[in-house]
């Protein structure tokens, strides 16, 4: 009898425990959903000009890529002086670090673009893009350990406080962005870069500030 008893009980707290696990566990929030979304302009870190502007200009780029380096260091000023000042066009900026054979993204590229997004937590998005560019062949090859150490020293550089782009860093808080972009190309079937989409038309590789100019006045005018 008290054994039949004993394995009611048991049976009966397992059964209330098995139930208070079920309501207690974890949900999934929206926030832990990956997105599918294939707006290129959708969800963008980066992005200078007016939201209304008739103009949107999507660039995906890595920042090991010397075209995108000449695009980013050459062209990009005269279009931010005549398109994106000016209020005609809206420029966002997304990364693409390649996969490597086993399927990872380049380890130094995905640093980088975390690196460019601590360094936007200080208004200083633009200026830290254009030395990573500047610098790529210094930085490319250096391990994870020296690449921290050169992204801070850039960081000084331009007289960021580096104390709280360091911490920025370390915490790994901005990888999750960088990876979210190259999903994004993924989608959308992009795998060059640099690769831009101009009012959701694709283009793919660098231009000369003359063929920018007649692309955007041509996007404006059909607006």
């Amino acid at each position: 009898m008290q054994r039949r008893l004993f394995i009611g009980v048991l049976l009966t707290a397992l059964v209330l425990a098995g139930v208070l696990l079920f309501v207690t566990r974890p949900r999934p929030t929206a926030a832990s959903t990956p997105t599918t979304s294939t707006n290129p302009a959708e969800g963008a870190r980066f992005a200078f000009g007016p939201e209304g502007a008739k103009v949107t200009v999507v660039e995906f780029s890595n920042y090991l890529c010397p075209h995108c380096r000449d695009h980013d260091n050459e062209v990009f000023p005269q279009i931010q002086r005549d398109y994106i000042n000016t209020g005609k066009v809206r420029y966002l900026f997304r990364d693409l670090p390649f996969s490597l054979p086993d399927g990872s993204p380049q380890p130094n590229v995905v640093r980088a673009g975390e690196a460019a997004a601590c360094a936007a937590e200080q208004n200083r998005y633009l200026e830290y893009r254009e030395i990573l560019f500047r610098s790529q062949t210094l930085w490319g090859g250096l391990s994870l350990d020296n690449l921290d150490k050169f992204l801070e020293d850039l960081a000084r550089q331009l007289s960021l406080d580096t104390a709280k782009f360091t911490a920025c860093l370390t915490s790994g808080s901005q990888r999750a962005g960088v990876l979210a972009d190259q999903q994004l190309a993924g989608r959308l079937g992009i795998s060059e870069t640099p690769t831009f989409i101009v009012n959701g038309q694709q283009y793919v590789g660098a231009r000369s500030y003359e063929e920018w100019k007649a692309l955007l006045d041509k996007a404006l005018a059909q607006k």
